[in-house]
């Protein structure tokens, strides 16, 4: 085959794939919840910081996966009680509350490591061969976990009992309550649940991306732009939505520059706002 050919598949895989993850936690918490989280990038940001200080410790880098889902899992089940359990079925209230809890996290992290930029080391070096090119082993470990983090997502959600109490409670939380469902609890199982996610995809991009204060910022929007493009409520319409920007983009920058893929991912979320508002597949 093109090795070009090959190179730009793979690249659009992997742009799929990590959106997949990076949007996951975001639509958890919108999709099942209602709550607009634009702290959902500093949730990112915090994993790929918790990664940062494994590494900068000297641990293994697994180590940095429960590491970062333990420090996500406490800060999201704080802001639940103390926030976010008062605002459910408010949305705007909802981004006012989670738009300056983005900034205050972010001068957390800047008053401890500063704003300049940390980096980190490759933990798997070298590559793979794919179909006769070789690629980057970590790339491909990225993608091979955010599938299997989809399909697991999806099993859980379809096959389970917390899955069915969980659309239960979606769909009619007065009369989930009244079949014994404590659904307060579960709301706020499920925001932690959608922390981590956030904080596991900050985990496996920070080898791959500059960590700073700021790195969130890029996270967020292209999390809704991808919600926006796909539609909120359904595995597959994260699958689609992240299918159509994480290929726009990557398509796009390989043939005119990175500048122009940010604008032809606005121009596409756009464009579904305007003529298709509700997005490719959402939840009726």
């Amino acid at each position: 085959m093109d090795p070009i050919a090959v190179t730009i598949a793979l690249n659009i895989i992997y742009e799929i794939t990590t959106l997949f993850v990076i949007v996951l936690g975001l639509a958890i918490v919108f999709g099942l919840l209602k709550v607009m989280n634009l702290a959902h990038g500093e949730f990112i940001m915090v994993g790929a910081y918790a990664a940062y200080f494994c590494q900068d410790q000297g641990w293994p880098y697994i180590m940095a996966i429960p590491f970062a889902l333990f420090i996500a899992a406490i800060l999201g089940y704080l802001i639940e009680f103390t926030l976010i359990r008062h605002l459910y079925r408010r949305p705007f209230d909802t981004l006012l509350v989670t738009w300056g809890l983005s900034f205050l996290l972010r001068e957390v992290i800047e008053l401890v490591y500063g704003k300049g930029f940390q980096s980190l080391s490759n933990p798997i070096p070298g590559s793979i061969d794919v179909l006769g090119e070789p690629y980057p082993s970590y790339r491909a470990l990225v993608m091979v976990i955010a599938i299997l983090s989809v399909l697991v997502l999806w099993v859980w959600y379809r096959r389970s009992l917390t899955g069915a109490r969980v659309k239960a409670m979606v769909e009619n939380p007065e009369l989930a309550r009244a079949v014994g469902i404590r659904v307060d609890n579960l709301a706020r199982h499920t925001f932690v649940v959608g922390t981590c996610f956030g904080a596991l995809a900050g985990v496996m991009l920070a080898p791959l991306t500059r960590v700073e204060p700021f790195m969130g910022l890029d996270y967020i929007l292209t999390s809704f732009f991808v919600l926006v493009v796909g539609g909120v409520g359904t595995i597959l319409g994260l699958s689609s939505g992240a299918g159509v920007i994480g290929g726009v983009q990557s398509v796009v920058s390989n043939l005119f520059g990175e500048t122009s893929g940010y604008f032809g991912v606005l121009l596409i979320a756009i464009l579904f706002l305007w003529l298709k508002p509700n997005g490719l597949i959402s939840r009726s």
